[in-house]
C-alpha cells in the first residue's frame, strides 16, 4: 500500500509507514521548505504515513 504527497503540479507516491520528513526527503524536497497539510489540517513531519494518505504540500513563504 501506497501514501502519496502532492506539491504543486506535481505527484508523488511512497510507501506507508515511513515518517512525512522522510517521505519529503526521498521525494527530494527540503523538509523545511513545505508545510505537510492532510484534509486541510496542518500536521508535523514527524507522522506516520498511512496507507491511503494524500498529503498536501505547501510551500513555506517568508518575508520581511
Amino acid at each position: 500500500m501506497t501514501a502519496k504527497l502532492t506539491f504543486r503540479d506535481k505527484e508523488f507516491t511512497v510507501k506507508h509507514g515511513m515518517t512525512i520528513r522522510d517521505a519529503i526527503i526521498k521525494c527530494d524536497l527540503s523538509p523545511e521548505a513545505v508545510l505537510p497539510v492532510i484534509n486541510g489540517e496542518l500536521v508535523t513531519d514527524d507522522r506516520y504515513l498511512k496507507p491511503d494518505d494524500v498529503i498536501k504540500l505547501v510551500p513555506v513563504i517568508s518575508g520581511g
